[in-house]
C-alpha cells in the first residue's frame, strides 16, 4: 500500500497491526498479539473513516493522483468482453497514452477509448504517463467516426494530467488535433458517455469528455489546469498548489453543483485504490444507467442534446 501525505498516521497504525500478526505467524512473544492487531484495525478503520470524511480540494487532488487507482486497462479488462483494441491514426503512428477498440459492454456492441497512465515505471513510460500527443487525438477521431458510421455508443475513461507539451507535439498540431477530437464529440450521432477516473486535465481531458453525460469518481478531478500549472501563473510560486486547487473548483462535487458533471460514483472508504474491484463495479453500473438514459434517442436528438449542454455551461454560478 502507498500512502500519501496525509495519511501517515493511518500507515504508523497499519504497519504495528501487521508487525503484530509477522510476530503471530512466527510464533514470537507471549500475548495475544491477535487481540491487540484487532484493536489496531478497529483504530485504523476509525482514522481512515475521519480522514476521507470531507477531504480538501488538493487532497483529493493526491487521492486522485494516487498510483494504485485502477487505471482505463483494469476498467476494460474487468466491464467489457471481447475487447478489441485498434491503433494507429493512419497518419503518424500509435500513442500509447490512448488506448481504445471495439467491445461489448452488458452484451451489447460499443466502442470504448481511454487515456492509459500505466502502473510501474515500465508501463508508464510505455504510456507516456497517459498524456497523448497528436496522433493519439486523431486515433479518437478516427475509432468515433467508425462508431458513427456503424452506430455504436461510445465510452470514454479518461485519467490523464492533460496533453503532452513536448516539441515534436506541438510540430505535429497538438491543439489542432484536440480542438477537431472536441469538434468530432460533439458532431458524432451516437450516444456519447465519459467517466473521469483519476485526473482530468485541461484540453487533453475535454476532448474525450464533450459527451451527453459524464461521471466523475469521488475523488477524481476535472480542471482547466493543474494546481501547480495554476499556482505557477498566478502566483510564479508552485507551491501554492493548495490555494489553487481550492480555486479552480476541481472536485466532483463543485463540478456538479457548477452542472458541468452530471453524476458523482461514491468510492469505497479510502478511495478507489483500497477496494478496485468495487470501484470498477460502481463505474459499470453508471455507465450502464447513462446508456439507458441516452437509449432510443434519435441521432439528430444525440448531437442537439450534447451541444446543449455544453452550451448552457456557465449559466450556473457557486451561489445557485
Amino acid at each position: 500500500m502507498v500512502y500519501l501525505d496525509f495519511e501517515k498516521p493511518l500507515a504508523d497504525i497499519e504497519g504495528k497491526a501487521e508487525e503484530l500478526r509477522t510476530m503471530a505467524r512466527k510464533g514470537e512473544g507471549a500475548v495475544d498479539v491477535e487481540k491487540e492487531a484487532a484493536a489496531l484495525d478497529r483504530k485504523s478503520a476509525d482514522l481512515l473513516r475521519d480522514l476521507y470524511k470531507a477531504l480538501d480540494p488538493w487532497r483529493k487532488t493526491q487521492v486522485a493522483r494516487h498510483p494504485d487507482r485502477p487505471h482505463c486497462s483494469d476498467y476494460i479488462q474487468a466491464l467489457f468482453t471481447d475487447y478489441t483494441p485498434l491503433a494507429g491514426d493512419r497518419a503518424f503512428g500509435d500513442d500509447h497514452a490512448v488506448m481504445g477498440g471495439l467491445a461489448r459492454f452488458n452484451d451489447a456492441p460499443c466502442m470504448v477509448i481511454g487515456l492509459e497512465k500505466g502502473n510501474d515505471t515500465k508501463s508508464r513510460i510505455h504510456h507516456n504517463f497517459g498524456m497523448a500527443r497528436p496522433e493519439g487525438y486523431r486515433k479518437a477521431i478516427r475509432l468515433m467516426d467508425m462508431a458513427h458510421r456503424f452506430g455504436l455508443p461510445v465510452i470514454t475513461l479518461v485519467d490523464t494530467p492533460g496533453a503532452y507539451p513536448g516539441k515534436g507535439a506541438e510540430e505535429r498540431g497538438q491543439s489542432e488535433a484536440i480542438a477537431r477530437c472536441t469538434m468530432k464529440c460533439l458532431e458524432i450521432g451516437v450516444p456519447l458517455v465519459s467517466v473521469i477516473i483519476g485526473e482530468g486535465g485541461s484540453g487533453g481531458a475535454v476532448a474525450f469528455a464533450t459527451a451527453n453525460r459524464i461521471a466523475m469518481l469521488e475523488h477524481s478531478i476535472y480542471s482547466v489546469i493543474s494546481p501547480e500549472g495554476c499556482a505557477s501563473i498566478l502566483w510564479k510560486d508552485a507551491e501554492k498548489m493548495r490555494d489553487a486547487a481550492e480555486a479552480l473548483r476541481l472536485t466532483a462535487q463543485d463540478l456538479k453543483n457548477l452542472a458541468v458533471i452530471d453524476a458523482i460514483i461514491p468510492e469505497p472508504l479510502g478511495g478507489a485504490q483500497r477496494a478496485p474491484a468495487d470501484a470498477i463495479a460502481a463505474v459499470g453500473v453508471q455507465i450502464a444507467a447513462m446508456l439507458a438514459d441516452l437509449k432510443g434517442l434519435k441521432p439528430t436528438d444525440l448531437v442537439k442534446d450534447r451541444r446543449a449542454k455544453f452550451l448552457a455551461m456557465g449559466s450556473r454560478g457557486l451561489a445557485a
